[in-house]
């Protein structure tokens, strides 16, 4: 993997993280991700007209993607109302390479060599370690998301390759994912929403920049790369998730964690050498 190529995904988790915490830091979380999406709906329409518009042949896998995006939302919003994002982020995002890698080499025909192999192991296996003493009962949300996380990699890993315009696809589909959320609010709970959204409209903006851009590059990495390398190479996002856990939302981060973050270092170095 280029040196370029390798930064760029590092960076793109980096947003990651930053958004997700966002959301874990507004007093309520829906609402904040309602805030989130609607705010990079509004970012997309904005710059549509300036890029060319996807391939028809991408438009089903655009479509099913928004569904699933619409999901993934709805259960981040869920479970980081009821655990930390430290327990609950690791778990969601270190299960979903693995689906990705398994699923992926059926689907796409990418066939990893053994290094590659390697890293993505390094990394999922660090970041599961990283979700220990997270309460049994609440891990159904956090492994449900996984999976809703490795399909709609996988579908808009597809849609991006077919849509002849990476940039285009990625536009359109938060713009259609964006706005299902806020529609809902505002015809069910608009005088909070309005009134949550004067004192927060901040975190909105920042979260709905950092998930654009976000998966905007990690989209244009899988048109360049493997999908099972980028996916589970985005997911050192935990590395920067667990840092900001710590610092500013001033959650307790033990040693075990702080070690299985050097797993995931060396899966990352081992990812960059294939």
């Amino acid at each position: 993997m280029s040196p370029f190529l390798f930064c760029t995904v590092l960076f793109a988790g980096l947003l990651h993280a930053s958004w997700n915490a966002i959301v874990k830091r507004g007093s309520d979380t829906l609402f904040t991700t309602i805030l989130v999406t609607g705010s990079a709906a509004v970012i997309a329409a904005i710059c549509l007209p300036f890029v060319a518009a996807p391939a028809p042949r991408s438009w089903p896998w655009l479509a099913a993607s928004t569904v699933l995006q619409a999901g993934y939302y709805l259960l981040v919003a869920r479970t980081y109302r009821l655990t930390d994002m430290s327990a609950a982020y690791p778990l969601m995002r270190g299960c979903a390479p693995i689906l990705v890698a398994l699923v992926g080499g059926l689907l796409l025909g990418e066939i990893l060599p053994l290094w590659a192999w390697a890293g993505i192991g390094l990394i999922c296996t660090g970041i599961l370690c990283m979700s220990h003493g997270i309460v049994r009962r609440q891990m159904w949300l956090p492994l449900i998301n996984a999976g809703v996380i490795a399909t709609y990699t996988l579908v808009d890993a597809w849609g991006a390759r077919q849509s002849g315009s990476t940039v285009g696809y990625t536009l359109w589909l938060f713009l259609l994912s964006g706005l299902p959320l806020p529609i809902w609010a505002l015809s069910t709970r608009a005088r909070e929403l309005l009134s949550y959204a004067r004192a927060n409209w901040g975190y909105g903006v920042v979260g709905g920049v950092g998930t654009l851009t976000s998966y905007g590059v990690v989209l244009w990495a899988m048109t360049q790369a493997p999908v099972a390398m980028i996916s589970a190479l985005r997911e050192t996002s935990i590395l920067f998730g667990v840092v900001i856990s710590a610092l500013v939302l001033r959650e307790r981060v033990n040693r075990r964690r702080w070690v299985a973050a050097g797993l995931i270092v060396a899966g990352a170095v081992v990812l960059r050498v294939v």
